[in-house]
C-alpha cells in the first residue's frame, strides 16, 4: 500500500527589504514589544514588610533541579528586598487579571494595600490569594547584569487553586493566549 504524496509548496526566500540597526535602548524596546511573554507577579519578605513587582522575564532555568530565573532591575522599589530574601513567591496571572499585573507595575503606591487581596504561606512568604496558581522558591544566586540583577531560584513548592488561561504582555499591552468570543 502507498502512502499518497502531500503537496508542501515550494521553498521560498523573503527578499530581505530591511536594514540592520545597532541595538539601541530604543531598538531593543521595539524588538521586545512583538516578543509575547507571561505575566507574573514575584512577592517577597526580607523582614521589612511585603513587596512584589509584575514581571515577564520568568524563564525555566533547569528541571534537575527545578530552577526558574528573572531579572528586576537594580532601581526597582522592590530590589532591596528581594536583594536580601532567601525565599520568594511566583503568583501566576490568568488572563482576567490585568488590573492585578498593572497594579503590581505601578510605582510609587502601596501594591499590598485594598484591593489587593494576600496573605502569607506558613513559611512566611506574602501570595496574592487571587493568584490562580502559585510556585514558592529559594534564592540560589543574583548575579548583576547590565542595569538588573539575573535572580536564580530553587523551586520547592506549588500550589494550583484553579485552572487558568495565561495573561500575556505583548505590543505594550495585556493580551490572553486565546480570542475571547463576543455574543452579539
Amino acid at each position: 500500500m502507498s502512502v499518497p504524496a502531500v503537496h508542501r509548496p515550494a521553498l521560498s526566500l523573503v527578499p530581505d527589504r530591511s536594514e540592520e540597526r545597532v541595538v539601541d535602548a530604543d531598538v531593543y524596546r521595539n524588538v521586545f514589544r512583538r516578543h509575547a511573554a507571561g505575566v507574573v507577579v514575584i512577592t517577597a519578605d526580607a523582614g521589612h514588610g511585603p513587596v512584589g513587582f509584575t514581571a515577564t522575564s520568568l524563564v525555566s532555568v533547569s528541571l534537575l533541579p527545578p530552577l526558574v530565573s528573572f531579572a528586576i532591575d537594580t532601581k526597582a522599589s522592590s530590589w532591596p528586598t528581594v536583594s536580601l530574601a532567601t525565599s520568594l513567591a511566583i503568583n501566576f496571572l490568568s488572563d482576567d487579571q490585568q488590573a492585578i499585573a498593572g497594579r503590581f507595575a505601578t510605582s510609587g503606591i502601596d501594591r499590598f494595600a485594598a484591593p489587593t487581596r494576600w496573605s502569607r504561606l506558613r513559611t512566611g512568604e506574602p501570595v496574592l490569594d487571587e493568584a490562580p496558581s502559585v510556585l514558592r522558591a529559594h534564592v540560589e544566586h543574583r548575579f548583576a547584569v547590565g542595569d538588573h540583577y539575573l535572580v536564580v531560584a530553587r523551586l520547592i513548592t506549588h500550589t494550583e487553586r484553579r485552572e487558568h488561561e495565561p495573561l500575556l504582555y505583548h505590543d505594550g499591552r495585556y493580551a490572553t493566549a486565546t480570542p475571547r468570543v463576543h455574543h452579539v
